[in-house]
């Protein structure tokens, strides 16, 4: 990222911000599937689409220097990115993974990672010293999701890629929730960062898209290897429009996050709430680490209730948020994880984690603060006047 200016300034004034053919202030939307050769013993720049785009390049190239590493590359999906990551692993690796990580990372690694003789460990990345008691011999990846779905708790990413590098072992951080508005993984030692650029990047609930960024040259050339052979590549529309919903990163980011610390200490004062998820509360156990390695505390937060009859109740009246599976919108986004985001993990595998059958995850947008509280009031007011039991389990 350029000195001469901030990350707010350079979300817009970066080397794409004007096309060179044409003098356009917008990327071009190159569809072309294959290119041209002028020359029979030497190729150009682009020959096959799935091999390079210059839209999709573009794209590329703003977030790697958004995420001030050496090499971006753009797929069909965050999951399409952290698969096609995954697959830097061979036969016989070991994977110690954060425990309460999103549903579909939880079920590739799960599911389909083991199928070629890749294994795994689940473990509270909260706790360095389980971290060290879980890496084995054939450990080759530190798998960091902070902070982690849906309970938001934080892992010191300085602190796991030391460990790592002193190990042989990679580190890769899904940076979604925070974006590199927030947090930059590389600067801490990370060697890959993930995003489902579906959400806060893109942020208006219009594209699937995921994105990936290198720390090395090498291992960055290894990515690409991997990204031109599976092939998940990310669509030139579907790479405009996360390039022009970067542009308001910043002010989106700004406004849900003031947002989402004032619905936190909201919920954390009402009696019907148990719990309330949020590294930007100073209760928070890892509130200290969090406000050590990233400048705030993001706009997305969980919280459960004091049962399911109150939680059933609260879903059913409130009226503002969309009910919806995803997150990182200009709409604020209510989601049910153990229904939604972690549906692929089973119910006594969510249990031990703490992610409840009363868990709400809520993803704060760009409504007035003030108005979502009231809206919530008038949910919570109907499970007090309904004479709920609040006491049951």
């Amino acid at each position: 990222m350029s000195d001469q200016y901030t990350f707010q300034t350079n979300l817009l004034h970066n080397k794409h911000k004007v096309d060179p053919a044409t003098g356009a202030v917008s990327v071009p939307i190159q569809h072309a599937s294959t290119f041209h050769q002028m020359d029979i013993d030497t190729f150009g720049k682009y020959d096959y689409a799935r091999s390079g785009n210059p839209t999709r390049e573009a794209l590329e190239e703003v977030i790697a220097e958004l995420e001030e590493g050496c090499r971006g590359f753009a797929f069909s999906s965050g999951m399409a990115a952290i698969s096609t990551a995954f697959l830097l692993l061979s036969k016989d690796d070991h994977v110690v993974i954060s425990e309460d990580v999103y549903g579909g990372t939880f079920r590739m690694v799960s599911q389909v990672l083991t199928r070629f003789g890749i294994s795994h460990t689940f473990v509270d990345m909260t706790d360095l010293a389980a971290i060290k008691q879980a890496i084995q011999p054939n450990t080759k990846l530190f798998y960091v999701e902070t902070p982690s779905n849906p309970l938001l708790k934080v892992t010191d990413i300085k602190a796991v890629s030391e460990l790592a590098k002193s190990n042989g072992a990679l580190t890769f951080v899904d940076n979604t929730f925070l974006t590199p508005a927030i947090q930059k993984p590389l600067t801490l030692g990370a060697d890959i960062v993930l995003h489902s650029a579906t959400k806060f990047l893109s942020g208006h609930s219009d594209v699937v898209a995921g994105l990936a960024v290198v720390k090395d040259p090498e291992l960055a050339q290894r990515l690409y290897f991997l990204q031109n052979s599976f092939g998940a590549v990310l669509g030139v529309q579907d790479a405009w429009l996360v390039l022009r919903g970067l542009k308001t990163l910043h002010v989106r980011l700004e406004h849900s996050v003031k947002a989402a610390e004032k619905l936190a200490n909201f919920f954390k004062e009402h009696h019907l709430i148990n719990n309330v998820y949020y590294p930007g509360l100073t209760d928070h156990p890892q509130y200290d680490i969090q406000r050590k390695q990233a400048s705030s505390a993001g706009a997305v937060l969980s919280f459960d209730f004091k049962n399911e009859d109150v939680f059933r109740t609260f879903v059913e009246n409130v009226k503002i948020p969309v009910f919806a599976v995803s997150l990182g919108a200009v709409e604020s986004i209510l989601s049910y994880p153990a229904k939604m985001s972690h549906a692929a993990m089973p119910e006594e595998e969510r249990a031990q984690r703490g992610i409840t059958n009363s868990l709400l995850r809520l993803s704060v947008g760009l409504e007035n603060p003030d108005d979502l509280i009231k809206d919530f009031s008038n949910a919570l007011d109907k499970a007090v006047q309904l004479n709920l039991n609040f006491d049951r389990g």
